[in-house]
């Protein structure tokens, strides 16, 4: 028997019907109303609507991150005006499990167009706010030399160097946690302590294994040698870790505070945030691993029982608006050979998105303080 939809042949053609006009006479479908209707009302002008130019969809010209102008004329950083620079690590060489990170940059810069689309001011409908990115360059990748990690490494602080001495806040793609080394090793540029936050599923405290003191697994290690280094708050660490018990006993002795999921759970956000220094410099290092793996699979070393997006959404707002200044922030290992949906990426350009709004609110002195959990 058919359908009852495709037993009465005269409903498709009301749709086609030329003399149907709104207030005509003849029964019309109600798509077909909306339609004919449609053609004879003015454009409304809506919010974010455009009214010139191209449209530009997200799927339309260059790839940059958030679709925001590449400047690659490193020598000119400083004649940007810019608040923030987009750079792009594409090094995983420092990787002990699954390698893939290397193409996580050009991975988070195509979901970030997703972002791209519709209003100069971002509303956010759980928590009512209306904020902006503030002014924000790609300026491309950093010189990868493949085989050599270290000269990578350098290649990396010197470019995350560049930035900060143009007076720019840097937003660093990985790439593998190893890149965070060098990172933290261009904000002595910044001349002030510094307290590092990272959010991670791994403490990354090893000192040394077979020789490798530069790896994905050293990473908070080296940070905390370094003088301007003040304080390090690891987050979210959880499970069976790359580092062993003498390793936390180490990051402990050496000033880490070492929290959970589950700690921070029991806690609050709130409470959690309140326990970085009033008015310091902050650095982020966040690893896409230390959200669970069932909205963040793809990464290589995934360990279940981690953050949801909203737990580290808060913990970036309410940090940010304590500190006196986010200086940097770098977002490592989504790795898109596992990422076959692409929802890591989009959420690891979410997560950077949403940074630099909080920091773009905090510079104009309206930063949330609203917790959404």
């Amino acid at each position: 028997k058919q359908p009852s939809n495709l037993a009465r042949p005269h409903r498709a053609t009301s749709l086609s019907m030329a003399g149907a006009a709104c207030g005509g006479q003849r029964r019309v479908s109600l798509l077909g109303a909306v339609l004919a209707c449609a053609q004879t009302l003015p454009a409304l002008a809506a919010e974010g609507s455009y009214e010139s130019g191209r449209l530009d969809l997200p799927f339309v010209g260059h790839c940059t991150f958030g679709k925001f102008p590449p400047f690659t004329d490193w020598q000119r950083l400083n004649t940007t005006g810019a608040d923030f620079a987009v750079l792009g690590v594409p090094n995983d060489m420092g990787t002990q499990w699954r390698s893939g990170a290397r193409m996580g940059p050009r991975s988070v810069r195509e979901a970030s167009t997703l972002y791209s689309f519709g209003h100069k001011q971002v509303y956010d409908a759980d928590t009512g706010e209306t904020y902006e990115y503030g002014e924000v360059i790609d300026v491309g990748d950093v010189d990868v030399v493949h085989s050599d990690i270290m000269t990578t490494h350098n290649r990396t602080q010197q470019a995350v160097e560049t930035i900060l001495e143009a007076g720019l806040v840097p937003f660093i793609i990985g790439g593998d946690h190893s890149i965070t080394a060098p990172n933290c090793a261009a904000l002595a540029k910044v001349g002030k302590p510094i307290v590092l936050v990272q959010i991670d599923a791994h403490l990354d405290f090893v000192d040394v294994r077979h020789g490798v003191r530069y790896g994905h697994g050293n990473c908070m290690r080296r940070c905390l040698e370094m003088p301007h280094i003040q304080q390090i708050f690891q987050l979210g660490i959880r499970g069976v870790s790359s580092t062993g018990k003498s390793g936390f006993e180490d990051a402990t002795r050496m000033g880490s505070t070492i929290l959970s999921v589950r700690k921070i759970r029991e806690l609050g956000v709130a409470t959690v945030a309140n326990m970085i220094p009033a008015d310091a410099l902050i650095y982020f290092s966040v690893d896409i691993d230390g959200l669970d793996p069932s909205i963040a699979g793809g990464t290589g070393t995934p360990s279940h029982g981690g953050f949801m997006y909203y737990e580290v959404k808060d913990l970036l707002r309410l940090i940010i608006a304590r500190s006196q200044k986010l200086v940097g922030l770098d977002l490592v290992e989504v790795a898109p050979p596992y990422d076959n949906n692409q929802v890591t990426a989009t959420l690891a350009a979410r997560l950077m998105l949403d940074a630099m709004g909080f920091a773009y609110a905090k510079r104009a002195g309206g930063a949330a303080q609203k917790v959404e959990l």
